[in-house]
């Protein structure tokens, strides 16, 4: 992450044209709205800078400081731009408090993304000059084809045995893109099936259709005849240990969608609700495991897993004291054994496949899902969720409420 100097970035202050820099008193009425579009916009670097942008938050139009006031709470705001998902795929920013001009000043700085385009709202914003702009058609296609030379993450990854047609239409056309754009951009029908399918990252481009990881795994008719280990396999055993008899299994593929949907309705299946009328004047619910904690913790092992080099399915492996779920791959950047589940400390080894759970609406928000298991494990009167992390796996677990 690049970090300016105070030099770099009064030079952009005072640069009223500069399409690298864009200007807010304050972070209130609409400026959130249009922070995230300049976020999107910088993150995009139509103009191939390949150089940062910078959102400047107390600052007046004509580069003066507004005096505002950067407080540790507008600044948790403005970080969480980056993790409340309305900004796809996930942007690198930073945000901090810098003193310019003899004043205080919160500066985001976003890099360009590797994975263009970046939307926010379902909408492609560019810069243009000093100002914000939806991107054209036209517009669209550069970014798609700047992606092509980028050191690009592997859950985009060209998978060369694939075919367009190994792809559903249906699904893409149906269901994924009336989540992933707004109504406005999908009335615009100029753009071709296949420009598309690589905006979304999909394929690799309009002109080569190679089906990417991400797009066997969205919208994949049979996504594990490429991706043999991109399922969930579940036991459930009658008694502690894994030589213990087996009453329930289930191997569970499908693309992301399928498999995540059957996964919970098997979860909830075997949390079984006991209902007691006795012991209180009101009749009291009560289930062995929180199922949000459940649907948290599943979707992480989704989310995070290694996809390249195996064939390893994630498992949950229920036993009558305690749930053990294995997602194949230790943690990944800046989240060590050390750190692991600290608050704030998350990276994304996958950050194209976070798109389609947000897109899917399988998750809100990024970074928070330990955070909610742990709260609703701990309302529900279970003991706190466990993690085992070694270069090879996390495993998660979540231990019956005694």
């Amino acid at each position: 992450m690049q970090r300016l100097n105070d030099h770099e970035l009064v030079n952009l202050l005072e640069d009223l044209e500069s399409d690298r820099a864009e200007r807010k008193e304050s972070f209130k009425g609409d400026v959130p709205k249009k922070a995230r579009q300049a976020v999107c916009a910088f993150a995009n670097d139509l103009p191939g800078h390949s150089r940062p942008g910078v959102l400047f938050i107390g600052v007046k139009d004509n580069g003066e400081p507004s005096g505002l006031d950067v407080t540790d709470q507008l600044l948790m705001s403005l970080a969480d731009m980056k993790t409340d998902g309305n900004i796809l795929p996930l942007p690198v920013l930073s945000v901090e408090k810098r003193v310019l001009k003899g004043a205080e000043v919160a500066v985001v700085t976003v890099m360009p993304s590797d994975m263009p385009p970046v939307k926010y709202d379902g909408r492609i914003w560019i810069r243009t000059g000093p100002r914000r702009a939806l991107a054209n058609e036209q517009e669209e296609r550069i970014l798609n084809e700047r992606r092509r030379f980028k050191n690009l993450p592997f859950d985009i990854y060209p998978v060369p045995t694939a075919k367009l047609t190994d792809l559903s239409k249906s699904i893409f056309e149906n269901e994924y893109l009336p989540q992933a754009f707004a109504e406005d951009v999908l009335e615009a029908n100029g753009r071709s099936y296949e420009e598309r399918l690589a905006s979304c990252r999909m394929i690799v481009s309009p002109t080569e259709t190679t089906p990417t990881l991400m797009g066997l795994l969205a919208i994949g008719k049979s996504p594990q005849d490429f991706l043999p280990g991109a399922y969930v396999q579940f036991l459930r055993i009658d008694g502690v240990e894994l030589a213990d008899p087996v009453i329930d299994e289930e191997e569970i593929g499908g693309g992301i969608v399928e498999m995540l949907r059957r996964a919970e309705e098997k979860l909830k299946a075997h949390n079984r609700t006991a209902v007691d009328i006795t012991a209180a004047a009101t009749h009291q619910i009560d289930t062995p495991y929180p199922q949000a904690a459940l649907q948290q913790i599943l979707y992480n092992a989704v989310l995070h897993r290694v996809y390249e080099g195996t064939n390893t399915p994630i498992r949950v492996y229920w036993f009558n004291d305690r749930i053990e779920i294995n997602s194949p791959g230790g943690p990944y950047g800046n989240v060590t054994s050390e750190n692991f589940g600290a608050p704030g400390i998350t990276d994304y080894r996958n950050p194209n496949i976070a798109d389609v759970l947000k897109t899917f609406g399988f998750i809100q928000s990024f970074g928070r899902g330990i955070a909610t298991a742990r709260r609703v494990m701990e309302v529900n009167g279970n003991p706190p969720p466990e993690f085992l992390t070694n270069q090879s796996a996390v495993v998660c677990l979540l231990r019956r409420k005694s």
